[in-house]
């Protein structure tokens, strides 16, 4: 009776503990479906439109702004969960990328094809158009201010939050508050260069510890630094997040695509996230949680799943919430704020795709037949050698 949860042992029910997880493993539903689950791409999209709703209080109200039940009691949980999930959901996938690639040269170029440009365009319209329109300050005194030079640092993970005159009325005068993330998106590529080029990477082991070195630094931040309230996930907690994904998906063979074991992560995940100091230690059931639900594979809707929205929806919805509060302050409520922003950031995003990153992504035939030319140099300078 070893293939049932539960068994008969001298006249006493017992627990058969290794069947409760039992199911196929990740890398076989990985398989089932191609490697192209749509669950991934619904929850970068649910994900994108989550951060916009937890912002339309931020934009609406300012930071400490009037207490609103359903953003603080019923959202902030939910809203916690966002960047964890966009973190790990990324380590999973670009462990993928890192495995398919035969060079670093093809891994990295693809990071900076796929986050560059829209970062670029984003900040470059932010600063060349959206501010002239909206900025209090003349266009002249505007485009000589130091604070307008700084923008454009952004493009290159130096991250600057203001524009001269641009906001000031706003109860949240930050342009887009959400390119704080950017630094340590950069951190968890840079960490995974050298994870992989250490060989800490490939060796799945150190892989494992590394992620729990992260958990016992963890420890001594909550020691020293310690939140007495319910916040969300700080910057540490995103990069544990992205190793996260990176452990699951190197261990995918082992690890169970589980309903059960998805409820006890889930579980776990609310128990940590409502407790001071648990959001610093929910990497590993929120990444479980994160894959499971990527790992489903409903039909695809050809409208929105026609591109990958969700990067344009990311970084433009923080932008599009602050130049609606500008342009009318009688919508500075969170539920105006959603109605109007959500649609116009959808706009965004599509043309975001369409016109820029799509385009941008289409140089990674470029970019793969550099590689094969780099491949070719270097098995012929090897030949040389011996």
């Amino acid at each position: 009776m070893s293939e049932t949860i539960f068994e008969i042992h001298r006249g006493r029910a017992r627990v058969d503990f290794a069947n409760i997880f039992r199911g196929c493993s990740m890398e076989e539903r990985l398989a089932a479906t191609q490697g192209r689950p749509s669950g991934f791409d619904y929850m970068r999209v649910v994900l994108a439109l989550g951060v916009i709703g937890w912002h339309s209080k931020l934009t609406s109200y300012g930071e400490g702004g009037a207490y609103n039940w359903i953003a603080d009691v019923a959202l902030l949980p939910l809203a916690i969960f966002i960047l964890p999930m966009f973190f790990s959901l990324s380590g999973f996938l670009v462990a993928g990328s890192l495995e398919r690639s035969k060079t670093f040269l093809t891994f990295l170029g693809l990071r900076v094809l796929r986050i560059v440009p829209a970062l670029a365009v984003e900040v470059l319209l932010s600063a060349l158009i959206l501010g002239p329109l909206l900025t209090t300050l003349p266009l002249r005194a505007y485009l000589a201010d130091p604070e307008f030079h700084a923008y454009f640092l952004n493009i290159v993970g130096d991250i600057h939050y203001l524009l001269p005159g641009v906001f000031v009325s706003n109860p949240f005068p930050l342009v887009n508050g959400q390119l704080w993330t950017v630094p340590y998106e950069l951190a968890c590529y840079v960490a995974l260069t050298i994870l992989a080029l250490t060989g800490i990477f490939q060796q799945r082991w150190w892989l494992f510890l590394s992620l729990m070195a992260f958990y016992a630094a963890q420890i001594g931040n909550a020691v020293l630094r310690t939140n007495d309230q319910m916040k969300g996930a700080g910057g540490s907690t995103l990069v544990m997040s992205f190793i996260a994904g990176l452990v699951i998906y190197r261990y995918r063979d082992k690890v169970p695509w589980s309903g059960r074991l998805f409820l006890l992560a889930l579980a776990a995940s609310v128990a940590l996230i409502v407790v001071p100091n648990g959001v610093r230690f929910s990497a590993l059931p929120i990444a479980y949680v994160t894959m499971y639900l990527g790992l489903q594979n409903p039909p695809r809707n050809k409208i929105g799943l026609s591109g990958d929205y969700s990067y344009g929806l990311f970084l433009y919805g923080f932008p599009v919430q602050q130049a609606i509060m500008s342009i009318n302050p009688a919508l500075r409520h969170w539920y105006w704020n959603l109605l109007f922003a959500v649609p116009c950031a959808i706009v965004v995003a599509v043309g975001s795709w369409w016109l820029v990153e799509r385009p941008a992504l289409a140089r990674r035939k470029k970019l793969r037949q550099l590689e094969e030319w780099y491949l070719k140099i270097r098995a012929s300078w090897r030949s040389v050698r011996t």
